[in-house]
């Protein structure tokens, strides 16, 4: 048992100290939008394998990238995006991560077949391990892309009532945007603040408007970024269709909160049969399966 307990203690000091050799501190919401106001993001299209590999231990990254597959750094670069490119985390750091926690995931997984497997078994238990490790960050990255995701559906009516309130007060739609930004928090806002870079470096409203629509997973921003670019390029009235868009939003929120709220009692359902009825049946019937088992055992 203090074996065990050693060698887990030695695999994660391991993981924690990777952690810490390339973690920056913590970086709030605020900290986040007013960098990307300042710098921006980076250039879409951009190669991330070109980008300055992290250094975490020397081989890492170079281990991560031979093991990684074709496509690999796209998909992180993807993911990334949609996680709001945390400043602590890019397609190198990842790359390495892969790299270094395939190798300590080996060791781990060659440790725990030493002491509880065969030996033929050795072999297999180590690869178990390896892919474990070399996963973890890319499904590190995958939860990170969703939650934000998520975050951005559940608060974009709110940030369109009032992108349709600074329209119709009289302001244009990239001085409302830049309102948003300025007074809003959340990540809607952050995606807002990286069209009106784009938009301040030279690019067209329609094409900003595009590529935040292709860097999401959310069908109602897709929608809103589409009716705006229409909005934009057919010269209709701006308010008009942001107060629908706005409306559809609100409506498309209630109907999410009803389809949860009916998806209750099919989630309550097995917690009951597993955990509240064997006790309930316990409470009930036990005593009187004792007093039966007393009465015809005398």
């Amino acid at each position: 048992m203090l074996l065990i307990i050693g060698l887990v203690a030695v695999v994660g000091g391991l993981g924690v100290a990777a952690v810490v050799l390339t973690a920056g501190g913590p970086h709030d919401a605020v900290t986040r939008t007013i960098k990307t106001v300042d710098q921006g993001y980076r250039v879409a299209g951009a190669n991330p394998a070109r980008s300055e590999p992290a250094t975490l231990v020397p081989g890492s990254y170079a281990l991560g990238r031979a093991l990684s597959p074709g496509g690999a750094s796209a998909w992180l670069s993807r993911r990334l995006d949609q996680a709001g490119n945390p400043s602590w985390l890019s397609v190198p750091k990842v790359t390495a991560y892969q790299g270094l926690l395939a190798v300590v995931g080996c060791g781990a997984g060659l440790g725990l077949a030493i002491m509880f497997a065969r030996p033929l078994m050795w072999l297999v238990w180590a690869l178990v391990g390896a892919a474990v490790g070399f996963a973890a960050p890319a499904l590190l990255v995958l939860h990170l892309a969703q939650e934000r995701q998520e975050l951005v559906r559940r608060t974009l009516p709110d940030v369109l009532d009032t992108l349709v309130v600074t329209v119709e007060a009289g302001l244009g739609f990239e001085a409302a945007m830049a309102q948003v930004v300025r007074n809003g928090r959340g990540p809607m806002v952050g995606e807002f603040a990286r069209v009106l870079h784009e938009m301040q470096i030279g690019r067209a409203r329609v094409d900003a408007l595009r590529e935040m629509a292709a860097r999401t997973t959310i069908t109602e921003l897709r929608a809103f970024a589409s009716a705006v670019a229409q909005a934009t390029t057919l010269g209709i009235p701006i308010g008009k269709v942001l107060r629908q868009q706005a409306a559809e939003m609100r409506l498309r929120r209630s109907q999410r909160a009803e389809e949860q709220a009916q998806k209750v009692p099919v989630k309550i359902l097995f917690p009951m049969i597993f955990c509240i009825f064997p006790a309930l049946f316990v409470v009930v019937i036990g005593p009187a399966a004792i007093k039966i088992m007393q009465a015809f055992g005398g």
